[in-house]
């Protein structure tokens, strides 16, 4: 009698997420993030966790429209104080803004949650210009 194996779960889900490629010209977005929920509080830590060592410690965090599930004016994330801002701007109802002093500001688009993997991976790719 043969046992069937299956690999263990992640106990983490995979990060959701595409940088463009930095090749020295400004770029109006600095990739694209595809959460799984729209509670802050739980998406945050796995997004932090998983940006490039080069952007520093993110300490300020705000996201924008309404979507986003009411948060605190802080969190702890890694032994970490992080603000929470919400901004009710039309300008960019789908994106989160992160800021690590003395190293910078990166924007990031959101594709809402309820997207189907059909129609987000297309629109990360394009926002990234193909790159994943």
């Amino acid at each position: 009698m043969a046992i069937a194996l299956h690999p263990p779960l992640p106990s983490h889900p995979v990060l959701r997420l595409r940088l463009a490629p930095r090749n020295g010209m400004p770029l109006p977005i600095d990739g694209v993030w595809w959460p799984r929920s729209y509670d802050l509080l739980t998406e945050l830590p796995g997004l932090l966790a998983g940006l490039p060592r080069t952007w520093g410690h993110i300490t300020n965090v705000t996201v924008s429209g309404t979507a986003w599930s009411a948060t605190p004016g802080r969190m702890l994330v890694a032994n970490q104080v992080v603000q929470l801002h919400r901004s009710l701007s039309t300008s960019g109802p789908h994106t989160i803004v992160l800021l690590a002093p003395g190293r910078g500001r990166w924007d990031l688009l959101i594709i809402p949650p309820d997207t189907t993997a059909e129609a987000a991976e297309p629109l990360m790719a394009a926002a990234t210009g193909g790159h994943g």
